[in-house]
């Protein structure tokens, strides 16, 4: 019988996912997101460990049937893939911080600003919405010294509990929207694996709503 192969994302949402597959029955082996092993196997599963943000390649290309991805991933990719279920884990929000000197700025109807983020579409877009031009400027790591160190007005990114903000000194200066973690499915495994992939939904379903 041919594997369900699925796409579980390392980082942040890992343990998240491995708990909540294992609750529904899907996962029963250990699997450490510290591991060097990056294809764990079972009788009916193939599980591939990859970067969270490159799940939804995977999953949209058929080298995964399933996978798991959270929004602000999805919204900054844009994949064709199902998205059938929110699997309401990760939750976070997409946001704009920055020094708090700075919300004078941000609330007097500026006509461009410089924005430091990991999510150039997303963050583009939001402000294109609110008719501000931007400069995006790529980072991908300790994206919060960017207002620190001058390098940006302003970060977009995401925040779970804002400890990691309050410590460096800034604050939430606008809300983009909530972000949670959705289980995504690759169009044609859909329709030729159909009968194993709802039996999974349904496992899901079960243990998220």
């Amino acid at each position: 019988m041919e594997k369900l192969i699925v796409a579980l994302p390392k980082g942040r949402l890992f343990n998240q996912t491995v708990n909540l597959f294992k609750l529904s029955g899907i996962l029963n082996e250990e699997v450490k997101p510290e591991s060097r092993k990056l294809i764990v196997e079972s009788k009916d599963f193939k599980f591939l460990l990859v970067r969270a943000k490159d799940v939804p390649t995977y999953v949209e290309y058929g080298v995964a049937d399933i996978g798991v991805a959270g929004d602000d991933v999805l919204l900054e990719i844009n994949p064709d893939v199902y998205k059938p279920i929110d699997l309401k884990i990760g939750a976070c929000r997409i946001v704009v911080a920055g020094l708090p000197e700075s919300e004078e700025i941000y609330n007097s109807n500026p006509s461009h600003l410089k924005i430091a983020t990991k999510y150039p579409k997303i963050a583009e877009s939001f402000f294109k919405e609110k008719g501000i031009n931007t400069t995006i400027i790529e980072l991908y790591g300790s994206i919060e010294l960017a207002p620190i160190l001058g390098l940006s007005q302003f970060i977009v990114d995401i925040v779970e509990t804002g400890t990691t903000l309050r410590e460096n000194g800034l604050i939430v200066i606008d809300d983009i929207r909530p972000s949670s973690a959705k289980l995504i499915i690759n169009r044609i495994s859909y329709k030729t694996k159909n009968e194993k992939i709802l039996q999974i939904i349904q496992k899901l379903k079960q243990v998220v709503e």
